[in-house]
């Protein structure tokens, strides 16, 4: 399409399992204000454990990233997730006296999401990573501010939607974005391509992530 950015064209390719992520149950609950308790607990283990996962991801990125500014930024990212995202888990899981080890971190909905991101991190060029993370954060921050204008009860999952609803996670998700289109002249249309498959195993992988957290519950 003329005009189009390859940012808009992996949008585009992918809209459908990407409205699927946007809108599952765990954000519609969210916004509904019926997500079980059980099933947040679930998810704050096995979020968890993947931002520990993201932390090496993020290295990964920044070993490839061809300048400075981009290490730069990527060590800020690393910096974040260290010391505010995962101080937020430590914080949360204490607070509400969860134990990580009596949940099924074995999953293999949880294991495959994980496993497949750092494989993406690990085996790809520096554009598959950033496009990785790109699908996990462009969508976290589409559906968080839709359902940041709900009325959440829990104190400490309104504050986990407010900060991927925020400014500076939406900075951070635009930052992605635009590392994405700064390289659309580079791609040939088979690399371009291959980009937008990358986004749409990643929304793929994200929804039975998300499935997870409701464990057996019907």
């Amino acid at each position: 399409m003329t005009g189009e950015t390859l940012s808009e064209r992996i949008l585009r390719e992918n809209e459908a399992v990407f409205e699927a992520m946007v809108r599952h149950r765990f954000t519609t609950d969210i916004e509904g204000g019926h997500l079980a308790g059980e099933v947040f607990d679930r998810y704050l283990v096995y979020e968890g454990a993947f931002v520990d996962t993201a932390i090496s991801i993020f290295a990964l990125a920044t070993a490839k990233a061809g300048t400075i500014e981009q290490k730069r930024w990527l060590i800020g990212v690393q910096d974040d997730l260290a010391n505010q995202q995962i101080a937020y888990f430590e914080r949360t899981l204490a607070a509400r006296v969860i134990d990580p080890s009596s949940f099924n971190l074995g999953d293999p909905r949880v294991k495959a999401f994980c496993a497949g991101m750092l494989d993406i991190a690990e085996k790809g060029a520096f554009l598959d990573t950033i496009v990785a993370m790109f699908a996990a954060e462009w969508m976290y921050w589409t559906w968080s501010k839709r359902v940041a204008a709900a009325a959440i009860a829990d104190p400490l999952l309104k504050e986990w939607v407010a900060m991927h609803a925020g400014d500076t996670f939406a900075r951070q998700a635009g930052w992605l974005r635009q590392q994405i289109d700064e390289a659309d002249a580079s791609l040939d249309d088979a690399g371009q391509a291959r980009l937008s498959a990358v986004f749409g195993r990643v929304q793929a992988l994200e929804i039975a992530f998300h499935d997870a957290a409701y464990g057996n519950i019907v």
